[in-house]
């Protein structure tokens, strides 16, 4: 199969000749795969192949102006106007968030900041990535596509966007609204320049912590649901499946996005209460299909390599009967992840991955 007959047959919940596989990873352990690898430190295409992975991302480029200056010690998103510092930690650092400009905003100064207009994308790149990557799983948007909670909170502060959930703020939802409006029309856009390139949707809200829901379910059906119903409707408008990337423990969800169009829950970390691949798999493996559940906090990044092939083996035996499983991390790979185990954890996707 093609990667792209691969990963259409696994959403459909059908066996395919081997389980789809994907990537992604934190700049440091991504660096140290392309040195493993002989592969320069630019090349994310030929990391991908050696990985053998099944999945590519097809995306409008901005081309607008910077909407928001930067500062010192700072990183500002010069779209959204989001800061970030730089956090030290025992394998190297990542950029957090911080300072969350409009944490105290009122309503007039929220309808009154910059935000990217969706005429200032280049969208001849998505049928130009459509083409380059035709015979792969082509997806328009990302774990972040059509995200209120953490998104809203990058600007808030997470404390401040729980609140605004709570007591109906104004302010709070205005700003959810006007992303969430721009989002859409970029995606909408998107899907229209790819001519039928495009093979499924990403969508994404983290919804758990690891042990329970991160809001209730009147929250929810209030303040989510409701948002996130056009980018299905718009799914379904172009005949796509739709991937949901659901942080922490959010199985409680599923049973409300799948008859919004919801084709495959992401991320699945099998840590969190009900997550775990055999719950998943006998709770709603007749309904989607699954992306993730190898554990980035787990084995791969604090297990040997045998304990790592171990839990990547039961994994997929676990998974596989009958289709519906794409083998991937279960986020971003972490720096702190030894190089060996990331092999041994894709060497064992594709070695015992197979139909």
């Amino acid at each position: 199969m093609t990667s792209k007959e691969r990963v259409l047959t696994t959403f459909a919940r059908r066996e395919a000749d081997r389980v789809p596989i994907d990537y992604d990873a934190n700049p440091g352990i991504d660096a140290r795969l392309k040195a493993h690898f002989g592969l320069k430190a630019d090349d994310g295409e030929g990391l991908r192949r050696a990985l053998g992975v099944d999945f590519r991302r097809t995306a409008a480029r901005y081309v607008g102006p910077r909407l928001h200056a930067e500062r010192p010690q700072r990183q500002v998103d010069p779209q959204w106007g989001w800061v970030l510092r730089w956090v030290e930690h025992g394998a190297g650092g990542y950029w957090d968030f911080c300072d969350f400009p409009l944490q105290d905003a009122d309503e007039e100064t929220v309808a009154k900041w910059p935000m990217p207009s969706p005429d200032d994308f280049d969208y001849s790149e998505v049928a130009r990535l459509c083409l380059e990557h035709r015979e792969y799983a082509v997806f328009a948007g990302d774990a972040g596509r059509a995200c209120i909670m953490n998104t809203a909170g990058f600007l808030r502060g997470m404390e401040q966007m729980f609140v605004d959930l709570m007591l109906d703020e104004p302010a709070g939802l205005l700003l959810i609204d006007r992303m969430m409006k721009i989002q859409l029309e970029i995606t909408r856009r998107e899907l229209e320049a790819a001519g039928g390139g495009v093979d499924f949707m990403w969508l994404g809200e983290d919804l758990g912590t690891q042990r329970g829901p991160l809001i209730s379910m009147e929250t929810f059906q209030k303040h989510i649901k409701p948002r996130h119903q056009p980018f299905f409707d718009l799914a379904r408008a172009y005949k796509l499946p739709v991937t949901m990337h659901t942080c922490g423990s959010s199985s409680w969800a599923y049973d409300e996005y799948i008859p919004m169009g919801l084709t495959v829950g992401d991320t699945l970390q099998p840590e969190a209460a009900n997550m775990s691949p055999e719950y998943l798999k006998k709770t709603y493996g007749d309904r989607l299909a699954f992306h993730g559940c190898i554990s980035t906090a787990g084995v791969v990044s604090f297990g040997t390599v045998q304990e790592t092939v171990d839990v990547c083996r039961k994994t997929l035996e676990i998974m596989m009967p009958g289709g519906g499983y794409c083998f991937s991390p279960t986020h971003a790979l972490q720096d702190n992840s030894p190089t060996e185990n990331v092999v041994a954890m894709y060497e064992t996707g594709q070695r015992y991955g197979r139909y």
